[in-house]
């Protein structure tokens, strides 16, 4: 499976890094990724970094885009890219997540500002027994305000890239792709440069838009914001929203997010001193498409079911734009069994109901 075979490359990986180092390395990025993010310089500075966060955050970032792109897929029975782009793709989780999608024949582009961590990725690429990770091409290049004309510079010289330092020029110089990739990114970037990205990413988009943040009140936000820009663009919302109007949480008072189980990683253990085998990945996330490939659900679970004694209660967006809870008892059977078995972010009704 691809991420057996993922986590054996990073497992790899991370006996070429001192404990004492990885340790400084993961440390320092966890407070970058709790706190505010540098936006001048890339949080991946060299080998002991990227090798760090590949080790301690890559199964996580990957899980998370995977749980993304599969509610994408559910929703688009039939329909495969032929062709992704992974914006700020660093070492290519995404891209990884996407195989494990869909495992068919496609063409892959990473662009990202770091390049040591393009290297990295393309080093776990070359290792994979999937042909499209092997001949993926990385991209050194940045949308932010800060080094454009450097990154155009190189882009040019590379035959990518922007061909001038202004915003609009970089859009147009992302390739096209049927699916854009965002994932753990937009945190980045200042709003201006957010701004930016999505445009270029849609602009990028023949199909299909994901957008994958960390499940915090603040990735909330980037994603709610993100989303608006989708839509605005003419876009429609296939997941996890079962609507494209308005979202129905409030900001401040509760956020929309996710979360998926992830297997701790020895260098996990190894630095946070954690007896669990494992840890739940909280995320947000948006998928939107172009046109008419699919169809989204009629509600969405957006927290944890509650089961009380002969009931499941559960709590839903709904196609209507509004927020529900519903209390599923013993009495309707059938319907009883499927909540007890549906998990949070799963749609509702499940498509065998």
């Amino acid at each position: 499976m691809i991420d057996q075979e993922l986590r054996g490359a990073l497992a790899a990986l991370a006996e070429e890094l001192p404990a004492r180092q990885a340790t400084a390395a993961v440390e320092r990025l966890i407070a970058n990724y709790r706190g505010t993010t540098p936006t001048t310089t890339p949080v991946l500075r060299d080998r002991a970094d990227v090798v760090a966060y590949a080790a301690y955050r890559m199964p996580a970032t990957f899980a998370a885009a995977t749980a993304a792109l599969d509610a994408l897929a559910e929703r688009t029975p039939g329909w495969t890219p032929a062709s992704h782009l992974d914006v700020g793709g660093g070492t290519g989780a995404a891209v990884w997540a996407a195989e494990a999608v869909w495992p068919t024949p496609r063409t892959t582009h990473v662009l990202d500002w770091a390049e040591p961590a393009l290297a990295l990725g393309r080093e776990l690429a070359a290792r994979a027994e999937a042909e499209t990770l092997r001949k993926a091409h990385w991209q050194r290049g940045s949308l932010r305000a800060a080094g454009r004309t450097a990154d155009a510079a190189q882009g040019a010289a590379e035959g990518h890239g922007a061909q001038g330092g202004q915003a609009a020029a970089a859009a147009r110089a992302l390739p096209g792709a049927d699916l854009v990739t965002l994932s753990y990114v937009l945190g980045e970037l200042t709003p201006e440069d957010r701004r930016t990205t999505v445009e270029a990413a849609v602009s990028a988009a023949r199909q299909a838009v994901v957008l994958v943040e960390p499940g915090t009140p603040d990735g909330y936000l980037r994603i709610i914001e993100a989303r608006d820009a989708l839509i605005a663009a003419g876009l429609r919302v296939l997941a996890p929203c079962p609507h494209s109007a308005a979202c129905p949480i409030v900001p401040g008072e509760d956020w929309c997010h996710f979360a998926t189980r992830v297997s701790r990683s020895s260098l996990h253990r190894r630095v946070k001193g954690g007896e669990l085998a494992y840890e739940d990945e909280k995320f947000s996330y948006v998928a939107a498409v172009r046109g008419d490939p699919g169809e989204p659900a009629h509600s969405r679970v957006i927290r944890k079911p509650l089961l009380r004694k002969g009931q499941v209660i559960l709590d839903l967006c709904e196609e209507s734009g509004s927020l529900a809870r519903r209390t599923i008892t013993k009495r309707d059977a059938p319907r009883y069994r499927a909540a007890r078995n549906t998990p949070w972010g799963a749609p509702w009704p499940p498509p065998a109901d």
